[in-house]
């Protein structure tokens, strides 16, 4: 056993945890920082969502826009000072409906978050000004949303899919980048010039001295002297908050990503992520239902299933992929690892995304075609995240980064500093504090508040 110093302890090297250290050691000096984590880097969920990003939250109010909105602006601080080393575009999320009746919903709704502060809405009957989104680039590209109501120019844009579409929602501050990529950046900066240390290891107990955090325990048998403590645990924040007998009001879902071959090449690479905005029945032929019906386990599969699926394209050419994911079917629940999935999921997704895509029937019944992997999202109850104090003194929380950790990362990682160091906060900060759940106010709030608000 040996007894090392740290003047900041983080707990957990995902992207939320290296880009705290990061935003501490490289834009707040502080020095003598350890993060320290039993797994490799990025290893645990950091790799395993779409790695999007998206300006693109439901209110009450505009916290959620604001955070990420900062979080944008530094990712393409980034990108333009590494000369993009993280391959951030901004191709945009696209929303498609084939029912005339959801077009009002659908622009109330956009007029909402763009009056939030995510950018104007512009609506488009006949394409004159509608801007496509360019493949790589991500400067100089529009705000907002463009709520696209013709038809034939939803299918010169994007020719493969169905042709019953009537309307797109195009968001615009909004793309994808290679997650990991950036992490491994901020991390070999943190460490070459910030000086951070890297442990693998486990945190197990945490001391405590006069109501401080005074002493880290590690599984090796090995101690940190600190008096300052971060858990950015990702899924497992529940589980290290509990060493200092705080109960935080978080819980995991776990989040399936099918990686679909598309050895036909149906989907161009350079298109957008895409979702389906409405609900719908998988399509079976008549003998598939008729088996179905037959078992009680896949009964389920013949239901209606809420809108949402969705998709963006990674690979290369010569190893074109479809990442799909649809959040359907959701339960809370401990995580484990390695975590387990249904084995029928991919055909789900990959059922519904022939909805959008209908060429796509063609890998049906292909289980080579698809592979299964994701990871859990932690969450409190509004789907909000936890970034600051907690009630013990040095003590620090940056989670419940849900299914937005990657793009949030940026943005909740420079709020963590500040709040650590005593800078200038953001007026937003107070949005994501611990004790926002001390305001019967809040609480009251809560009561309506939509669980998935701001998940796709």
């Amino acid at each position: 056993m040996s007894t090392h110093q740290a003047d900041v302890v983080i707990c957990g090297a995902g992207i939320a945890g290296i880009a705290a250290a990061y935003y501490l050691a490289i834009k707040q000096r502080v020095k003598n920082i350890m993060l320290v984590d039993e797994r490799a880097p990025l290893t645990l969920t950091s790799d395993k969502g779409t790695a999007a990003y998206r300006n693109w939250f439901p209110g009450p109010d505009d916290a959620m826009v604001r955070l990420m909105n900062r979080s944008i602006d530094l990712l393409d601080e980034l990108a333009d000072e590494s000369e993009n080393f993280f391959q951030l575009n901004r191709r945009g999320y696209v929303f498609l409906t084939a029912q005339p009746e959801k077009i009002g919903a659908l622009k109330k709704s956009a007029e909402e978050i763009s009056a939030l502060g995510a950018g104007p809405l512009r609506i488009h009957h006949h394409g004159a000004e509608y801007r496509s989104a360019p493949a790589e680039e991500f400067r100089d590209q529009p705000t907002g949303a463009d709520l696209v109501l013709n038809r034939e120019l939803i299918r010169r844009e994007f020719p493969f899919v169905t042709n019953d579409v009537v309307a797109m929602l195009h968001l615009r501050r909004s793309g994808f980048f290679d997650a990991v990529r950036l992490g491994s950046r901020l991390l070999q900066r943190a460490r070459t010039i910030g000086g951070v240390e890297l442990r693998q290891d486990r945190v197990e107990r945490i001391s405590t001295l006069g109501g401080r955090v005074d002493c880290i325990h590690l599984a090796s048998g090995d101690e940190i002297q600190t008096g300052t403590f971060v858990i950015a645990a990702g899924p497992f924040l529940k589980q290290v908050a509990a060493l200092l007998d705080l109960d935080l009001p978080v819980f995991c879902e776990l989040h399936a990503k099918v990686s679909i071959k598309d050895t036909r090449r149906i989907v161009p690479r350079n298109v957008p992520l895409m979702l389906w905005h409405d609900p719908l029945y998988l399509p079976w032929s008549e003998s598939e239902k008729s088996e179905l019906e037959k078992n009680a386990g896949t009964r389920p599969l013949l239901r209606k299933f809420p809108g949402g699926v969705h998709f963006r394209p990674r690979g290369e050419a010569d190893h074109p992929l479809l990442l799909g994911l649809w959040t359907y079917d959701i339960q809370p629940q401990e995580p484990i690892l390695p975590p387990t999935f249904d084995p029928r999921h991919s055909e789900v997704v990959l059922r519904g995304l022939a909805r959008m895509i209908p060429a796509l029937s063609a890998y049906f019944r292909q289980p080579h075609q698809a592979t299964i992997d994701g990871g859990y999202y932690c969450k409190t109850r509004e789907n909000r995240p936890l970034i600051g104090p907690l009630p013990v003194k040095g003590a620090y929380v940056l989670g419940a980064l849900s299914g937005y950790g990657v793009m949030a990362s940026q943005a909740a990682a420079e709020l963590l500093a500040a709040h650590l160091t005593g800078a200038a906060l953001p007026d937003y900060a107070r949005s994501f504090l611990l004790e926002r759940y001390d305001d019967p106010a809040y609480r009251a709030l809560l009561e309506n508040w939509d669980q998935r608000s701001g998940q796709l």
